[in-house]
């Protein structure tokens, strides 16, 4: 994917030194739609890094900048705090690399 990061990176840190970066990614693509208006759709995705890949999104990644990323889909659930269950749908990135200026 490539996209720009919607909000600074969130950093968890964990006993033993695991650390996680939660963040958002927008993708976007543009089409022209039957009439030959330019249209463009952004998406947003919800991503996680561990490790190596979250200190590397900590110190360069902010709000704003473009990147690419590889990583995997996945699909999990959890239940909130009113006991209500949750569904959650992210990417949990491999290999980032930083685009732009």
């Amino acid at each position: 994917m490539i996209g720009n990061v919607g909000n600074d990176p969130e950093i968890e840190n964990f006993d033993g030194g695991k650390k996680l970066a939660n963040f958002t990614l927008a993708t976007s693509e543009s089409y022209k739609n039957d009439k030959g208006e330019k249209v463009e759709e952004t998406q947003w995705h919800r991503l996680v890094a561990w490790g190596k890949t979250a200190d590397i999104i900590e110190k360069y990644v902010t709000k704003g900048k473009e990147i690419a990323l590889e990583g995997k889909l996945t699909h999990r659930t959890y239940e909130d705090k009113t006991e209500e269950k949750r569904y959650i749908t992210e990417v949990v990135v491999q290999d980032v690399l930083l685009l732009g200026k």
